[in-house]
């Protein structure tokens, strides 16, 4: 099969078909479906939350996702021909995350963020862009995906028929072109479960921690002013800041054990450059810490521009964040800070 690249003045550029194994590693594929995501289930998109995520039985799954109803997407690679033994290897997956609670779920999608205190069901809301009043069950079912650039045919044959016996099984088909300036395509097709779909053309990628210097530079110029002076405040007051994908969280230390007060959202975030307040984190590792809570939801109240967001208050970073509520924000901080540092650690936290 070939395929050729149409240019603006009507040029054909010929596309050359490669063995995928050849030129690419295993883990290219891992990137290239990870950072494009709505391309893996046709028309569905899926939410990656783990990348080599280890079972029980030691084994690693290459991705794991979330679709839209919060149902598992288990995804299996094979960059060449599928072996014999990947239906029982893909069906061990299943068994293992069949049983995975939601807190599971979400301790899996913060060590693969790097965001220790990210919500699962909060970015499952805003990156499927879902309405207030849908209600999600994580975890009810699970879809399994085996994606490799030959399907064998006791494969196809193994997968249709547990397909039919009510568990989903999807097979994938990939066919991998380059021309001469290595522009790449990759077309797919599925071959047990779906329709097939046309040709996409994707990169690779990762997912990269932030800092400081790149933080700035992914956000306004409303953004740069508050988080500059936020950073700037964090080391004055010797506030550890961990970096993230996304963003990062302010802490207080406490001997040793960080207490995030804080996380702070870049633009390319779900959740838009904003700052939120880490009301979950208080009152699981503070002493009295709903009496902390109470007062620093109070204390934003009034200061405005604070709504709720799942069990934390959030605040979009525009022109009307101003310099003066900037000030008052830090005030706030300083009283949270001082009551942290002043109760201390749950009994059940402390070390």
């Amino acid at each position: 099969m070939k395929l050729f690249g149409v240019d603006k003045d009507g040029k054909l550029t010929p596309y050359n078909e490669y063995d995928f194994k050849i030129r690419n590693r295993e883990e290219m594929l891992e990137s290239l479906l990870e950072n494009n995501p709505k391309y893996i289930f046709g028309d569905e998109t899926v939410l990656i939350i783990g990348r080599q995520v280890r079972t029980n039985l030691g084994s690693l799954i290459d991705l794991l996702g979330v679709d839209r109803e919060g149902d598992l997407v288990v995804i299996e690679l094979k960059r060449d021909r599928t072996p014999r033994d990947t239906i029982a290897q893909i069906l061990e997956y299943a068994s293992f995350v069949e049983d995975l609670s939601y807190e599971q779920l979400e301790g899996i999608f913060r060590e693969y963020t790097g965001e220790e205190n990210i919500v699962l069901t909060e970015y499952h809301r805003n990156y499927f862009e879902l309405r207030e009043d849908e209600a999600i069950a994580f975890n009810k079912n699970q879809k399994l995906i085996i994606i490799a650039q030959e399907i064998t045919p006791e494969i196809k044959q193994t997968s249709t028929f547990l397909l039919k016996k009510g568990i989903d099984v999807f097979c994938l088909e990939f066919k991998y072109f380059e021309n001469k300036a290595g522009e790449q395509i990759i077309s797919s097709d599925f071959v047990v479960g779906k329709d097939s779909y046309t040709v996409k053309k994707v990169g690779s990628g990762t997912l990269p921690r932030l800092n400081k210097e790149s933080f700035l530079n992914s956000v306004d110029q409303y953004g740069k002013e508050f988080f500059s002076r936020l950073l700037d405040f964090a080391e004055k007051n010797n506030l550890p800041i961990h970096w993230g994908a996304k963003g990062f969280s302010l802490n207080v230390d406490l001997n040793g054990n960080h207490i995030n007060i804080a996380y702070c959202y870049a633009s390319h975030s779900v959740y838009k450059q904003s700052f939120y307040a880490a009301i979950p984190e208080i009152l699981r590792k503070v002493r009295d810490g709903e009496i902390v809570v109470e007062f620093f939801k109070k204390e934003l109240n009034k200061l405005g521009g604070f709504k709720p967001a799942g069990n934390r208050s959030k605040c979009l970073v525009t022109k009307d964040f101003t310099k003066d509520k900037q000030d008052k924000l830090f005030e706030i901080l300083i009283k949270v800070i001082d009551m942290i540092k002043q109760n201390g650690l749950n009994e059940e936290n402390e070390i």
